[in-house]
């Protein structure tokens, strides 16, 4: 090697651990992160985060390369995406992934828990949960650590006191079959499209709402078109992250380890980020001109009760597991 070559690669092995950044031998690989949040939003945040500890975990080895709002695919088929290959990771409702793992339906069952902390709660130790996450790397994806998006509420153009102001409205969901049952047992018309379309979709007339997180409601505007924010907490919503299996196979263990770091490390963050922020965003939306409504909950608990019938009647002994795991966090978590 000639001497000025040797003394540039010196130098730039120098300056690589003076800026705490570990040299690696061999081209970095770029693995893609595809989600639909808003630049803005919480969940983007997270991404970022987790793409920033995920090259420090890794000595470099690895980048994250996030792609928000949809720029790859919706929730949907980014989880298709994960199963192929085609991204690394993606970060979308459970609901969503029950199209691979039908169990998983019965985390959108409405009023499980009544406040984060019993939903965290829940979701790390629920052994239940827990044993169906352990199918996913048989459907092509794993799941790394629950991310937080909170509880799914109502934006409506016309106010939405009680589930007799939603008969025959048509309200826009995900594809969830557990979501659709409670949504038609409140009244309403079920609508499925992607998120990217809801904003439109409400401002033409197309449906008369939909249904989020607040920070997905904050993030993506809604309040502007259906401005009756209705906090009916029906469904607790967080977000897992998954990697592609096709990916994990791939990692060397140490790999493996530092990335299932970051994503964990992540979740924290964002678990104190939603709850934190949703007082703050609800008021900043009430002084764009939304009008924020905290309804009696009884009413709407009671019309959704059929939803449980039906999600007997499918799942069984399933439906009685995750509702002992609920009951027992309830009791233990106020």
């Amino acid at each position: 090697m000639k001497r000025n070559t040797f003394l540039r690669t010196t130098l730039a092995a120098a300056a690589a651990f003076a800026f705490g950044v570990a040299p690696h031998a061999g081209a970095q690989t770029i693995l893609k992160f595809s989600h639909t949040d808003q630049p803005g939003g919480a969940r983007n945040a997270a991404a970022l985060l987790f793409a920033k500890a995920v090259e420090q975990y890794t000595q470099g080895r690895y980048k994250v390369q996030v792609y928000p709002a949809a720029q790859i695919a919706n929730d949907p088929k980014a989880v298709e995406q994960l199963q192929l290959g085609g991204i690394d990771f993606t970060v979308t409702s459970t609901g969503t992934y029950a199209t691979h793992l039908p169990t998983l339906n019965l985390t959108m069952l409405p009023y499980l828990v009544e406040n984060f902390e019993q939903g965290w709660k829940l979701y790390d130790s629920s052994k239940w949960l827990q044993a169906q996450f352990a199918k996913a790397p048989e459907k092509g994806f794993r799941f790394l650590a629950t991310w937080e998006a909170g509880f799914r509420d109502m934006t409506t153009k016309e106010p939405l006191a009680s589930p007799a102001d939603a008969k025959g409205k048509k309200l826009r969901t995900f594809p969830n079959e557990m979501m659709r049952w409670t949504l038609e047992s409140m009244g309403f018309n079920v609508q499925i499209m992607p998120l990217p379309e809801v904003y439109l979709a409400i401002q033409q007339g197309t449906v008369q709402g939909q249904e989020n997180p607040i920070d997905t409601i904050f993030a993506n505007k809604f309040y502007e078109v259906a401005p009756n924010v209705t906090l009916t907490r029906h469904v607790y919503s967080p977000i897992p992250l998954t990697i592609s299996e096709k990916t994990w196979q791939k990692l060397s263990p140490a790999d493996r380890e530092g990335i299932t770091k970051a994503a964990q490390e992540t979740a924290v963050w964002i678990r104190k980020e939603i709850k934190s922020g949703q007082e703050r965003q609800i008021a900043e939306m009430q002084s764009r001109g939304a009008k924020i409504a905290s309804p009696n909950l009884a009413p709407f608990r009671a019309s959704v009760q059929p939803a449980y019938v039906k999600a007997k009647e499918k799942y069984g002994a399933d439906v009685d597991a995750i509702l002992a795991d609920a009951d027992a966090v309830r009791k233990a978590t106020k």
